[in-house]
């Protein structure tokens, strides 16, 4: 799977071709860990999943400091 777009309730993918609404998939975010996900819509070669539990807001915003290649988009906490 490719994320193109991640919040702390869901995330969405695109090369969906394989994937329905209803599934399910186990994925691991950096320092969150596994979380479990199930596809919410799909539409041409996307896909929207939705977090089983909601992520703390604190732990999703280092997350993406973590994964944030560019230190000046970093937003000043």
């Amino acid at each position: 799977m490719h994320i193109v777009n991640v919040s702390a309730r869901g995330f969405m993918i695109d090369n969906a071709a394989h994937v329905g609404r209803g599934d399910r998939v186990l994925i691991r975010l950096p320092l969150i860990g596994r979380i479990e996900a199930y596809c919410v819509w799909t539409r041409d070669e996307r896909a929207g999943f939705q977090f089983e539990r909601l992520l703390r807001l604190d732990d999703f915003m280092k997350m993406i400091d973590d994964i944030q290649p560019n230190p000046k988009l970093r937003r000043v906490r």
